[in-house]
């Protein structure tokens, strides 16, 4: 089993290309899509989602069986068909400088793609590097739970605060305290109950007393 080295990569503006047109690549040029990667898709045949894609030149299409050149250019690869064989040529022809995902062989993949639970700006991987997906997925399952929808409007406000505390504070010994005040379990109750105006009103008097204890 190979030993992965997580990290979070931004493809913005990147040439990813996906072989194949079903269920899978689907999912993948969505995800990729979200990550505002510049897609194309190589496959006679597309689904209805990634059809209607086309159609808006949200991705690009090629209506073709996949050869060798068609990997040229492209930053990042996933090789979605239906064919193993197919997916194994893809892996052949795919240079080192490429980053190469085989959906059906973690073996011939320089990356895999872990379960993903997305609020907003925070984002949790899941990953057994290949060990065993369905366990990673349940592992999803609990830290969507966990973490639900509000967390996406808490981070925010995080982010928010925190530029704020940065930009306003200038004393070190200050700043980093009120950093840390800003993780009091408070702003993320008030957040859950979306007592908003609440929110703001404590961060402000936190801002206010800005003296360490």
């Amino acid at each position: 089993m190979a030993n992965y080295y997580p990290m979070m990569l931004n493809i913005e503006g990147r040439a990813a290309l996906v072989v194949g047109g079903g269920a899978v690549a689907t999912r993948k040029v969505t995800s990729l899509l979200k990550a505002q990667a510049q897609v194309t898709v190589i496959s006679p045949e597309l689904s209805p989602e990634l059809k209607q894609l086309a159609e808006e030149d949200t991705i690009q299409w090629k209506k073709k069986c996949f050869t060798p050149d068609d990997l040229n250019d492209a930053f990042l690869i996933i090789a979605a068909t239906n064919s193993s064989k197919t997916n194994e040529q893809v892996a052949q022809y795919a240079s080192k400088q490429q980053l190469c995902n085989i959906v059906d062989c973690e073996e011939l993949s320089q990356f895999i793609v872990p379960s993903v639970v997305q609020r907003g700006p925070l984002t949790i991987a899941v990953s057994t590097s290949g060990a065993n997906p369905k366990l990673a997925k349940e592992i999803k399952k609990e830290l969507e739970a966990q973490y639900d929808d509000s967390y996406e409007d808490y981070i925010e406000f995080l982010q928010k605060a925190r530029r704020q505390i940065i930009d306003e504070v200038k004393d070190s010994k200050q700043k980093s305290y009120l950093l840390q005040e800003l993780l009091d379990s408070q702003f993320l109750t008030l957040t859950k109950t979306k007592q908003l105006k609440e929110r703001e009103q404590l961060f402000e008097k936190l801002l206010k007393k800005g003296t360490i204890q």
